[in-house]
């Protein structure tokens, strides 16, 4: 089954034929919120907003690791994550939706993994591609059909937040290599790879990084809101096709 996860924009999926939702609780804690399931294009999906439905939960304090176990648990298999990312590329502007193919993390004290404690064996998982290459395909396609149009690949930053970056740090991230910044891609990924989980993720550019293009002096929060909300209408519409490609 399809599980998406929304961020920032995207706190319930309006197409979905909402059939029940399910309160979890896991070995980790609760999760966001409650898991929505219903239909899409007549399959079977589930979603669960990250910030919790009132977009409460801040990225460093989100339950990453109760939130894709209960997901598992519910029998998902492919994991979309949309989040809203500023973009540090210059060819990244607000409106543009990318699926990235690598990420760079910059996160700290977060829960990051199932394996620890004293009773865990030492595990390591292979993260040369953090993002599922037949899922990003999947959802490349699915953009096509839907007339989308959606970028191939980018480096992901991912820092901690609550606050946005300085305009010294994009510079030292476009250093690095990164394309977006975002404050919730990681330990996500990393968590369900660990879980042997299928995950890919869609990026909704929703401003210029710090510093940049249009928030060469500020970010301005809402300018943020007037582009995320027809953004993640073209986001619906892709989701609506990948519930449909094969894997579901």
């Amino acid at each position: 089954m399809l599980a998406i996860i929304g961020g920032t924009g995207l706190t319930q999926l309006a197409n979905l034929e909402i059939t029940h939702r399910q309160v979890m609780r896991t070995p980790y804690g609760e999760p966001s919120g409650a898991i929505t399931f219903g239909r899409l294009r007549q399959h079977e999906a589930m979603f669960l907003a990250r910030h919790g439905y009132g977009h409460t939960i801040p990225p460093h304090e989100v339950n990453y690791r109760a939130n894709l176990w209960a997901l598992l648990e519910q029998g998902a298999k492919r994991i979309v994550s949309v989040a809203s990312v500023g973009g540090v590329r210059a060819d990244l502007s607000p409106g543009d939706i990318v699926v990235p193919d690598q990420i760079i993390d910059y996160t700290y004290g977060r829960a990051f993994t199932y394996f620890e404690g004293r009773d865990s064996l030492v595990t390591h998982i292979d993260f040369t591609h953090p993002y599922d290459q037949n899922l990003r395909r999947q959802i490349l396609e699915a953009a096509r059909r839907a007339g989308e149009t959606c970028l191939d690949g980018g480096v992901y930053a991912a820092t901690q937040g609550p606050r946005l970056e300085t305009a010294a740090e994009i510079n030292r991230l476009e250093r690095d290599g990164a394309d977006m910044v975002g404050m919730t891609g990681m330990p996500e990924a990393s968590l369900a790879k660990e879980l042997g989980l299928t995950y890919a993720a869609i990026a909704v550019v929703v401003n210029h990084a710090a510093g940049r293009g249009s928030s060469r002096d500020g970010v301005r929060m809402e300018n943020i809101s007037a582009v995320a909300q027809p953004a993640m209408a073209r986001v619906r519409n892709i989701l609506e096709c990948v519930v449909e490609c094969d894997g579901d």
